[in-house]
């Protein structure tokens, strides 16, 4: 946990300074809008997806530890092919989760929020989940763990090929030669994010792309086929927590709304996307079906409204740095509840940018809690270090409800508009 921290205090920053970068290469260069929303979601979905796995907030049914103790039928000398067979162990079984996860419509739930985002650029690459708290996969490690790789090597081995997948998130790198036939490029990663028929449910791969061409789930980019991104049933919202839940709540709604028991049960292993058909027609969702003609989402956001917007978002970036840089010394069960303290920052900071009428209650309630926090426990011990900071982030905490409320009432209530829609053709 701690260990997982420190590594995210260096990656975190290298992660937001190479979005920001693409994104002004893209602006100054080629002329790309700056779709600032977007990608302040898709960078607060990776707030709460750090915050997730340092608290360890999920369990597995059954783990790596124990098959290794109990099925290992050799045991691989700790040498650099230790590494090497658990780097690939890890991209095998991450081919077969993440298929699954477009195949099974339980599984889509804790998937669709990296899909989500109607952008392919960096940023989405943070979009992670938060909403898978059991993990039934593990089972696909089998292969390293009846070679008895050890399960230190699995732990650090397992960041760096996460880490690794970032990289191919960007439409500003094309074909690359003969490593097209050898690991994800960007353009096979284009065709993974992309809602056109001709690509929906393809190249599952992770780092290298030889899983999809021996398991028939390859598709080439095809130069008269540009990739359209997002999903087929649209979000509508920059909440990433909100979005992580979409799909369950979906499946809950439509299970209890058919009258057939038989679908009740088994609509949770239906492929994605398929609902009872009485709940289809009664019940019927908007769906992207021309994916050359659709609007993407947007809401409406002054110069004033997007620099508060940033200044939300980098004060939690600073709240998320001291967390990881002294999780230790905070301890449990303070660590959670700092951690549910970033949770509650990004909701309400995300509804203010949905232009969310009630959002001031979120900032309202957020920053109340902010300030018990800094009454009770001197904001974590905060004065130690710097003894300047409860004074200002208590101020802050004032000053961002009272900012909050005058949007709500001068920007969002006064002008009273449905969002603003961008209307795309392909």
């Amino acid at each position: 946990m701690e260990t997982y921290g420190k590594i995210l205090l260096i990656a975190m920053p290298i992660f937001l300074g190479l979005v920001l970068l693409e994104k002004l290469y893209g602006w100054a260069v080629k002329k790309q809008p700056f779709r600032t929303m977007d990608m302040l979601s898709s960078m607060s979905s990776g707030y709460t997806n750090t915050i997730k796995d340092v608290l360890g907030l999920s369990v597995s049914i059954l783990t790596y530890g124990y098959m290794v103790e109990h099925w290992a039928v050799y045991t691989i000398k700790s040498t650099v092919w230790t590494y090497v067979v658990a780097f690939i162990a890890l991209d095998i079984s991450g081919y077969w989760v993440h298929r699954m996860s477009h195949e099974i419509n339980f599984f889509w739930n804790k998937h669709a929020i990296h899909h989500s985002s109607e952008e392919f650029d960096l940023a989405c690459a943070l979009r992670q989940s938060i909403s898978s708290f059991v993990s039934l996969f593990t089972i696909f490690l089998l292969p390293a763990a009846l070679l008895g790789v050890s399960p230190t090597v699995i732990a650090i081995v397992a960041p760096l090929h996460l880490f690794a997948q970032f990289w191919y998130h960007t439409v500003y790198i094309g074909k690359m030669g003969i490593l097209e036939y050898i690991i994800v490029t960007p353009s096979h990663h284009r065709v993974h994010h992309a809602i056109n028929p001709e690509y929906l449910d393809k190249n599952h791969g992770q780092i290298f792309i030889i899983w999809d061409k021996l398991f028939g789930t390859f598709q080439e980019e095809l130069p008269d086929v540009p990739p359209v991104y997002g999903i087929t049933r649209p979000v509508q919202t920059w909440n990433p927590i909100k979005i992580n839940f979409q799909h369950l709540w979906l499946l809950i709604q439509d299970a209890y709304r058919t009258n057939s028991w038989r679908d009740k049960a088994r609509i949770w292993f239906m492929p994605t996307g398929w609902r009872p058909a009485d709940v289809e027609a009664n019940y019927p969702l908007h769906k992207i079906d021309d994916p050359y003609n659709f609007q993407k989402y947007a809401t409406k956001a002054s110069t004033l409204f997007l620099v508060w917007t940033w200044i939300q978002f980098l004060f939690t970036f600073a709240l998320i740095n001291y967390y990881f840089l002294n999780i230790g010394k905070i301890g449990a069960p303070n660590i959670f509840v700092y951690g549910g303290f970033i949770f509650l920052s990004v909701f309400a900071y995300t509804e203010l940018m949905d232009r969310n009428p009630y959002a001031w209650v979120w900032e309202g309630v957020k920053n109340a809690l902010g300030l018990f926090l800094i009454y009770q426990n001197d904001w974590f011990g905060i004065s130690a270090s710097l003894p300047w900071a409860t004074v200002a982030l208590g101020s802050y905490f004032v000053l961002s409800t009272v900012v909050v409320a005058l949007f709500v009432r001068f920007d969002i209530l006064k002008k009273a508009e449905e969002p603003t829609q961008v209307l795309v053709h392909g």
